[in-house]
């Protein structure tokens, strides 16, 4: 592990030193910014992104971590003491630090899943439907004129198709949560 304070962090800006930065938190586990302002939290998550081109996550208690919170892909906020400017801020919020490791491994899990079969869903729905209007304009010539009015369409796409991913969201559940948090090199099998 690395941990680097605010002083060094601000030589390291200064100083254009930001790849030997780069390459040396690469070959640690896990680093820790300590004693940084906002400027400089933020500015560490925005190189990560733009030099290592990877989806960063960060985590914050405080008014002095919003900045860190919206340069990452995903903020999580942890309400607490310090109020809750950092949670108005994030994408998702937790009550303690302890919540992380189920959000992560179960929610993050279970909603990978989720939005990869919502996905083929929502080809294989669209597909058939304009299969359904290709065959037709084959039967009328290519004449343009329209199978289906615009309003059994619109009804077609609301309450036709709209139980499945409701169903989906609320109940799709492939591997249990014990399982998860048991095993969490099963979040990598998706990717």
């Amino acid at each position: 592990g690395l941990v680097i304070d605010g002083r060094t962090l601000s030589i390291i800006f200064q100083g254009g030193l930001e790849e030997k930065f780069l390459t040396l938190t690469k070959h640690c586990h896990s680093v820790l910014c300590c004693r940084s302002t906002p400027l400089q939290k933020s500015m560490v998550v925005k190189l990560v992104r733009r030099q290592l081109k990877v989806m960063t996550l960060s985590i914050g208690d405080g008014a002095n971590d919003v900045s860190m919170i919206q340069a990452a892909d995903i903020g999580i906020g942890i309400s607490g003491q310090e109020g809750m400017q950092a949670v108005m801020a994030s994408d998702f919020a937790i009550s303690r630090f302890k919540h992380l490791k189920k959000l992560l491994l179960v929610h993050g899990h279970w909603c990978y899943a989720r939005l990869a079969k919502m996905v083929i869903y929502f080809f294989y729905k669209n597909v058939s439907y304009v299969n359904l209007l290709f065959w037709y304009q084959f039967f009328c010539g290519f004449s343009g004129s329209t199978m289906i009015d615009y309003w059994q369409m619109i009804f077609f796409n609301l309450f036709f198709t709209s139980m499945p991913p409701l169903l989906f969201g609320v109940l799709d559940r492939d591997v249990s949560a014990e399982t998860l948090l048991g095993l969490p090199e099963l979040y990598k099998n998706g990717q």
